[in-house]
């Protein structure tokens, strides 16, 4: 089979960020229709209808990558593309509040699915020069949903507030039937099931951690309930991290974790998105209860912000190249606390559009279009193509996990009982005050990122990493008196060492550096000629053997790669 065009490639994937985001901003302004739908429900229980997708969203992401790993990225993507048109259908004809909420838990699987993969897709289809535009371009077309999302939510819930989910259904069929004819399955090997267990107490961690964040405004932090729940919490997060250092395939890849580059990123991201998922919920109140304004105007209102995420994606690539990906995350954040600093200090109880709500938006959305592209680009980056499924569930995970706090946070500091009415205008800037607290937290994880991006990585066999999963191998920097060497452990797509690979080093004119065979143990070392390589230059590690698929990645000397080969033979693993 020839491989599918880029560009179709990037319009599918992007199609699937689409729908994703799009069901974010939608529901948000949906949101003061939908609880006077339910008589009595109060912002705690709503805010489930927010968490409870995303506490899902968070656990299948960890299991998505993995997945899509074992039977192929396009498989899964499908099947994502397919749960979540069909529950879409469910959420628009939920006849009671938690009734919804358990759609919305159902509909959950479907972007999580579908979000890593559609990036493990994008990045095998781009060349490794072109990765970064490519993945800029993916998110500023899910920013593009997020600009549509308010003023189409607006218009859509002028008619009802079913229409806001009933919208994904015709984008959610084109995308899986353009996707069933034009995307190429990836390359799998049988790795094993995901730690479903694991999966199951990310879900009881981080929903009990948001439910006790809730409800201890109204029954106290020491109250019998909220210590419960946290216990719960606990308990749940221990149990992913001891059963993920364990567990054959676990829930979250640890040794992606263990990246520098990735695993600060993870936290800036979770990070940020409190602030971010805080965002979208307060300005809806604020626009709609202390001004009185329309859904269908406040959507016009918030639609500026993410107007100017869709510009700014596309050329964060480029400044990142230059100064990286730590120090752009950290403008982005900076920028980002600025927007409710500004509120805070020229809003108030009189609408002023143009002088206060707006500026604000704007730099929220410089902050956003610096900030997301980037921590998402650093997979294609940091890590090697065996493991962008792990890695790409990783970041999305801490995206979804930042936003389920986020909400709960946000609840916590404004009370359950806030509509945003004038009388509540204190709990709105209490609110905006979490948001600018949350991107300043942010800003100071990047500067640590920007750290660990100058800092050379050591050499590590983790005996404890998963079967089928490759072992990090490491580009040394230069040491005094000792020329720089491309080291690495080889294994085959079962994790067996694989010995009599050959590895060759190769530079960026396609020039022959060195190469080497692997030892018994699959253990590779290529010195390379100090003369010949530059500090900090990239030189392209490819590792053959007979009767298996050849890999090759990019490896700046210091730091990290992996390679894992695939027999030619290897059957494609079919479901239980």
């Amino acid at each position: 089979m020839t491989a599918p065009r880029p560009g179709a490639v990037l319009l599918i994937t992007s199609a699937a960020a689409f729908l994703s985001s799009l069901d974010l901003f939608i529901v948000n302004i949906a949101f003061p229709d939908i609880r006077a739908s339910f008589p009595g429900t109060d912002l705690g229980q709503m805010s489930w209808i927010l968490n409870g997708y995303t506490v899902v969203f968070a656990a299948f992401l960890a299991l998505a990558g993995r997945l899509g790993d074992r039977f192929g990225h396009k498989r899964i993507l499908l099947t994502g593309l397919a749960v979540f048109t069909l529950a879409s259908v469910a959420c628009a004809v939920a006849p009671t509040v938690w009734l919804l909420v358990a759609a919305r838990a159902v509909q959950a699987v479907g972007p999580a699915f579908v979000m890593p993969t559609s990036l493990s897709l994008l990045l095998a289809a781009y060349p490794a020069e072109h990765r970064s535009r490519a993945v800029g371009a993916w998110a500023s077309i899910g920013a593009v949903a997020a600009a549509l999302g308010p003023p189409l939510g607006g218009l859509l819930v002028q008619a009802s507030w079913h229409w806001v989910f009933l919208v994904n259904v015709p984008v959610g069929v084109a995308a899986l039937l353009a996707g069933a004819r034009v995307l190429r399955e990836s390359d799998v090997a049988p790795t094993g099931m995901p730690d479903l267990l694991g999966a199951l107490a990310l879900v009881v961690g981080i929903g009990a951690l948001a439910f006790a964040l809730v409800r201890a405004p109204d029954h106290g932090w020491l109250s019998a309930e909220v210590l419960t729940a946290g216990g719960i919490a606990v308990l749940g997060l221990v149990a992913v991290v001891l059963r993920s250092r364990r567990h054959a395939v676990p829930a979250l890849d640890l040794a992606v974790v263990r990246v520098p580059a990735v695993g600060f990123a993870a936290l800036t991201m979770v990070a940020f998105t409190c602030g971010f998922a805080g965002m979208l919920v307060v300005n809806v109140l604020y626009l709609t209860g202390t001004w009185g304004w329309t859904a269908q105007l406040a959507g016009l209102a918030l639609a500026p912000g993410p107007m100017v995420v869709v510009v700014v994606s596309r050329l964060a690539g480029r400044l990142s190249a230059r100064i990286g990906t730590g120090a752009t995350a950290a403008l982005g954040a900076l920028a980002f606390a600025a927007g409710p600093v500004w509120w805070l200090a020229h809003l108030g109880l009189t609408p002023d559009y143009a002088a206060g709500m707006l500026p604000g938006q704007l730099l929220t959305g410089l902050g956003v279009g610096l900030i997301l592209p980037t921590l998402s680009s650093v997979v294609g980056s940091a890590l090697p193509a065996p493991q962008w499924g792990s890695g790409s569930s990783l970041i999305n995970t801490a995206r979804q996990v930042g936003s389920v706090l986020g909400v709960a946070l946000l609840v916590s500091v404004i009370g359950v009982h806030t509509t945003g009415l004038p009388s509540e205008f204190g709990s709105v800037r209490a609110g905006w005050v979490l948001l600018a607290g949350s991107a300043v937290v942010a800003a100071l994880l990047a500067l640590v990122l920007a750290a660990a991006e100058r800092r050379p990585a050591r050499v590590t066999a983790d005996p404890d990493t998963a079967v089928g999963s490759p072992v990090d191998a490491h580009a040394d920097g230069r040491m005094r008196g000792v020329p720089p060497v491309v080291r690495g452990i080889v294994r085959d797509g079962r994790g067996r060492p694989l010995a009599g690979a050959v590895g060759t080093v190769i530079d960026a004119g396609g020039a022959e550096l060195a190469r080497a065979v692997t030892g018994p143990e699959g253990r590779l070392a290529v010195p390379v000629d100090g003369a010949r390589v530059a500090p900090g230059t990239h030189v392209v590690l490819v590792v053959t053997e007979a009767g298996h698929h050849p890999r090759a990645h990019r490896v700046p000397m210091g730091g990290e790669t992996a390679l894992s080969l695939v027999r030619r033979d290897a059957p494609v693993a079919d479901p239980p």
